[in-house]
């Protein structure tokens, strides 16, 4: 085992320039990684002894798991590992060669990681089924030289050539039989009101989707106010999927809503329908803020069931509210998308906003309608912005008086050109 010593640490580090910071990481960083080594080799020996001969435990993994504060999985990653890497004691005493050597020394010298020995590991387990002694240890000698500078993908690769030269001709080609399509989603609603999807696709469902997601997924571009998409990946698609349910949803076709958007209840009191203060309830499994009920109601998303304070039904869902899909053509003909201005959203992924609110006495008819996408329907409610039906039936939107002192009306320009 080679001789390490611990890097001194600077008494104020927040002195310290970028450059010896860097060089502590990786001193650190390799005393962290050669103890580890150090650590494998007497994990080894435990195993060699015996476990419970000398500690009572029905395993080293056992043993380990209680002396570190670690779970069994924990404990078994590091245990097995050691194992993989250093020599140990069959129960006559001879000795049972460590499975990758070289990975072994590279370990100790620190230069290579627990994670990265796992992938040699595992890449090893998976070649070595079929070949020699000789090739086996020139191919850990190619894998193990790699790690001290490659990353996972770089690995990946390595395997995929070791494979091709250790079997230049591959399988024996066999006709494949068809394959069942393997598809599976779970979707389960957890304590705190948010819903956990899951899923397992097929290949080639799995390409229609991404490509859908990424669709609909890109970022916002730069808007005339210098307004960028700070939205992470994750959350892109997540609205993207949520754009994708909203046009499955207003499918002619789509079976039991005749193209229309309304698919859930919500159940809300008079006064915080009006004040937009308080909560609803979701399809009687969850709730919602009132603002937000407000705004669903908006585009049709969800049947508004309006009790009294005393808990009497006073409106299941006014049919008046909803725009009819003849509407809804005139709509996408007079704006063309989204109308909030610098927006580039088409009609297809718009809501239908009621300019003076449904839940306030609100007309359904053109005059009082504009086309929003998700984003912008959420800033007019919940935001400064105000939208209005100007003189020759166009809506013009009005900033806050932050982003303009006089609150001058503007439109966009986008779909016109």
């Amino acid at each position: 085992m080679p001789e390490t010593f611990l890097p001194e640490l600077p008494q104020e580090l927040w002195r310290a320039g970028k450059l010896e910071l860097a060089h502590g990481v990786r001193q650190f960083l390799q005393v962290m990684r050669v103890a580890s080594a150090a650590l494998g080799q007497y994990l080894a020996e435990v195993e060699s002894r015996g476990a419970k001969d000398l500690y009572g435990y029905g395993s080293t993994i056992t043993w380990f798991a209680d002396v570190a504060g670690l779970s069994f999985g924990e404990a078994r990653s590091v245990v097995n590992q050691a194992i993989a890497l250093n020599p140990t004691r069959a129960l006559d005493g001879s000795e049972v060669a460590a499975f990758a050597p070289a990975t072994a020394a590279v370990a100790a010298e620190g230069l290579v990681g627990h994670e990265r020995i796992q992938q040699i590991l595992d890449i090893l387990r998976r070649i070595f089924a079929d070949t020699s002694v000789e090739d086996r240890e020139c191919a850990e000698k190619i894998l193990a030289t790699l790690a001290r500078d490659a990353g996972p993908r770089q690995l990946a690769k390595a395997e995929q050539d070791l494979l091709g030269w250790l079997d230049p001709d591959g399988n024996e080609p066999k006709e494949p039989e068809p394959a069942e399509p393997r598809r599976e989603v779970t979707l389960e609603r957890r304590k705190d009101g948010f819903w956990k999807l899951n899923g397992l696709l097929d290949d080639e469902l799995g390409a229609r989707t991404a490509a859908a997601l990424e669709a609909y997924a890109t970022p916002r571009p730069v808007d005339e106010f210098g307004q960028a998409d700070l939205r992470t990946k994750a959350e892109r698609q997540g609205d993207a999927w949520a754009e994708l349910l909203d046009l499955a949803i207003a499918c002619p076709d789509q079976p039991g809503t005749s193209g229309y958007r309304t698919l859930v209840h919500v159940t809300i009191g008079l006064d915080e329908l009006k004040s937009g203060l308080g909560t609803a309830c979701l399809d009687f499994v969850g709730t919602m803020t009132a603002r937000d009920a407000r705004m669903a109601a908006c585009d049709c998303l969800m049947l508004p069931v309006v009790m009294s304070a005393a808990g009497e039904p006073l409106d299941v869902g006014r049919l008046r509210r909803f725009v009819t899909p003849g509407q809804r053509r005139a709509l996408n003909i007079r704006d063309r998308g989204c109308a909030f201005p610098g927006c580039h959203r088409r009609p297809k992924n718009c809501h239908a906003h009621h300019i003076d609110h449904w839940a306030d006495g609100g007309p359904t008819d053109l005059r009082n309608l504009v086309l929003l996408c998700g984003f912008h329907h959420r800033l007019i409610h919940h935001g400064d912005w105000q939208v209005r039906m100007a003189a020759d039936g166009l809506p013009e939107f009005i900033p806050p008086q932050y982003l303009d002192p006089l609150r001058r009306s503007r439109r966009n320009t986008l779909h016109r050109v």
